[in-house]
């Protein structure tokens, strides 16, 4: 990389884990699940996941700051090779299948920027569904951000900053709206808060047990995101101070941020009057809730309904265009920092020289485009899976929950012994206690792996055996790829060494 390359500073820094990490999207997903029921789950979330972890993301940052593989320098240093190996290639496919997800999703908010809502359910043409449509502009999409982003870290940077300064300003807004709408119908609530509220979803489908514990999924999906910052430490200033704060300026940012916007969804959404309706989906809520947000503060404010409903319109293309650069710098940093530390990280060996290859911009150009490959590949199978638009994204949604879930069971699992290494110079050090360090540990990986059984065995118990499928393929189907890869490629070079 250039010695020219301006380097990320604080600011700079938070913005970027506020583009992958915080998802304006979650609150409205969290809230037509489980309504002011999903707050104690963020809450529980918070406290026993993303805290806890991102201080041990802050230690590993800051103990490796020179490290260019990211996570699997993380875990190849605690754990070793092997582990490292499968590891980083499962939080690889990980991110593979947010990018499926999202792709798809992408043009939502497009669609709500330029005509004021979502029609992409109507985007049927030559023959083809909507569904495919979207598919096949996903697979547009991954080519045309592979392309730009193999122009160099500092591009990158540039357009996850205006993603994390939109969803800022987004998040903001709403927050002042809600405001204004609570003044204006004079602290009334168009959602009653009662002493259930907190423990029950109104939403049939979150009723049982089961469902409701496997929420907690959800809950960590939202938090996730802030490991991947770890490719872009050496592209740092001072990675030994400004990383680990960083990381804990955005924990409380994203913590406090995320209840206090779940709760306010209320004083303006009727779960039932709005949610209700079978014309809501994972991937047009935003914009539904943000409409009726506008109309809402039209009729708190005395205005006559045509004006209402052009607030309310001018609200949701607004949110429209906030989350399509969201979304923009999501995927410069995603697209990116995973495929980046797993191929800088890893032993060259286990690859073809052309695989390795660092073009002028300091990028791993070559491994982008066949990640590219790959992921235009599975869009192209779901697409094309004949599933309606709503079980379309409820799938790919399940598969993103867990596959992004998994990785974190070996990077909390590693954290004791990293702990252990004492030929480690440590610039930030929370945990100190060997007993305490332990206990957090085994807590955090528990509440990953419960939250994982119980996500999986939801759609088995109802039936439901392609989602169950969908759920259960990422991480485990990943997972053996690498382990065979890794034995079959390291027994070829022992063989090799010994002729």
């Amino acid at each position: 990389m250039s010695e020219k390359t301006k380097k990320i500073s604080l600011i700079g820094l938070i913005l970027m884990i506020f583009t992958s990490t915080f998802g304006f999207a979650n609150t409205t997903v969290a809230y037509d699940q489980m309504g002011y029921g999903s707050i104690i789950w963020y809450v529980v979330a918070a406290l026993l996941f993303f805290l806890p972890s991102s201080l041990m993301f802050a230690e590993y940052g800051a103990a490796f700051k020179d490290a260019k593989g990211g996570i699997y320098s993380w875990l190849k240093e605690s754990v070793g090779e092997k582990i490292a190996f499968i590891g980083t290639f499962i939080w690889l496919s990980a991110w593979i299948v947010w990018m499926v997800s999202t792709a798809s999703k992408v043009w939502i908010p497009l669609s709500s920027l330029l005509f004021g809502a979502d029609k992409t359910q109507t985007w049927g043409v030559f023959g083809l569904t909507s569904t495919e449509v979207i598919g096949l502009l996903g697979i547009a999409w991954i080519i045309l951000v592979t392309v730009f982003a193999s122009h160099g870290m500092d591009k990158i940077a540039e357009v996850a900053n205006i993603g994390g300064t939109f969803v800022m300003v987004l998040s903001g807004l709403f927050i002042v709206l809600s405001i204004v709408v609570w003044i204006g119908n004079k602290g009334a609530i168009a959602e009653p808060i009662h002493a259930s509220s907190f423990i029950t979803s109104p939403n049939p489908s979150f009723q049982s047990p089961i469902a409701i514990i496997s929420f907690v999924v959800y809950a960590i999906f939202a938090y996730g995101g802030l490991e991947s910052m770890s490719g872009v430490i050496d592209s740092i200033d001072k990675p030994e101070k400004t990383f680990p704060m960083g990381c804990v300026i955005s924990m409380i940012l994203i913590t406090v941020l995320y209840s206090l916007m779940i709760l306010m969804w209320g004083i303006s959404t009727n779960w039932h009057s709005v949610l209700g309706g079978h014309e809501v989906n994972l991937g047009n809520i935003s914009y539904i809730l943000m409409n009726n947000l506008g109309i809402q503060m039209g009729n708190a404010l005395g205005t006559s309904h045509r004006t209402a409903l052009l607030i309310g319109n001018v609200l949701t293309r607004f949110t429209g265009l906030s989350m399509f650069l969201a979304y923009c710098g999501s995927f410069f940093v995603v697209i990116y920092s995973p495929v980046k530390s797993f191929i800088m990280g890893s032993n060259p060996e286990l690859w073809p020289e052309r695989l390795t290859k660092i073009n002028e911009h300091g990028i791993p150009a070559n491994a982008m485009q066949v990640q590219a490959i790959v992921v235009c590949m599975i869009i192209f199978l779901v697409a094309f899976g004949g599933n309606a638009a709503q079980k379309f994204y409820q799938i790919l949604t399940n598969m993103a929950n867990v596959t992004t879930s998994a990785p974190y069971l070996f990077l909390v699992g590693a954290f004791p012994a990293f702990k252990k290494r004492q030929d480690i110079e440590r610039p930030f050090e929370i945990y100190k206690s060997h007993f305490w360090t332990n206990l957090i540990v085994i807590v955090v990986w528990l509440v990953l792996a419960l939250g994982i059984i119980f996500t999986c065995l939801q759609p088995i118990l109802e039936h439901d055996y392609q989602t169950a499928f969908w759920t259960i393929f990422g991480p485990v189907f990943f997972g053996g790829v690498a382990w065979i890869f890794y034995d079959v490629d390291v027994s070829r070079h022992k063989h090799k060494a010994e002729k």
